[in-house]
């Protein structure tokens, strides 16, 4: 009984006492996208038919959407709260990202939106950040001459419709 008791003693005394005295090693994969350098806070403009919004002066895609700024590289995607610090990677392509022609960069420098004129505005990114969820919910860019594109209706697309739907969880988490 002793014996057992003693035993018992010791195995908990070398699975207590180590604890402390053992080295801790932390692991942090994190990766450090090149740097994208601003003059000042970026101006963007909003995609037509979508609520994403872009950043036109700079060559790399950094995007605007759901209160999170977006960024692909090397075939992965990032986000951050900050347009230039702070990204971590975002497992999976957003859902947003479907409804963003690739030739919308193109679009912008030749002021065209599917064949039609397309009188972007830049807004700044202050603005962007304070309003972006009323602007969404209240269809505003809908209704500001459909994002100043010439001659288009005024309806929303069914491909927005499902897009913000998806994109729901995209919005909100830390």
């Amino acid at each position: 009984m002793k014996k057992l008791l003693f035993g018992t003693l010791f195995l908990a005394l070398v699975l207590i006492l180590p604890a402390p005295t053992m080295a801790r090693v932390n692991v942090n994969v994190g990766v450090s996208l090149p740097p994208i350098v601003f003059g000042g806070p970026p101006e963007l403009v909003v995609i037509p038919e979508t609520n994403v919004y872009a950043v036109p002066g700079v060559d790399a895609d950094i995007f605007f959407y759901g209160g999170w700024w977006w960024r692909p590289w090397q075939g992965k995607w990032y986000r951050s709260h900050k347009y230039d610090s702070g990204w971590g990677y975002y497992r999976g392509s957003p859902s947003f990202y479907r409804s963003v022609p690739s030739g919308w960069r193109n679009d912008y420098r030749q002021n065209r939106w599917k064949g039609n004129q397309w009188n972007h505005q830049t807004v700044p990114h202050q603005q962007v950040q304070q309003n972006w969820r009323s602007w969404e919910k209240n269809k505003h860019w809908e209704k500001q001459n459909s994002w100043g594109v010439q001659n288009k209706d005024r309806k929303g697309s069914q491909q927005q419709q499902k897009h913000e739907q998806q994109g729901d969880h995209e919005r909100g988490k830390n």
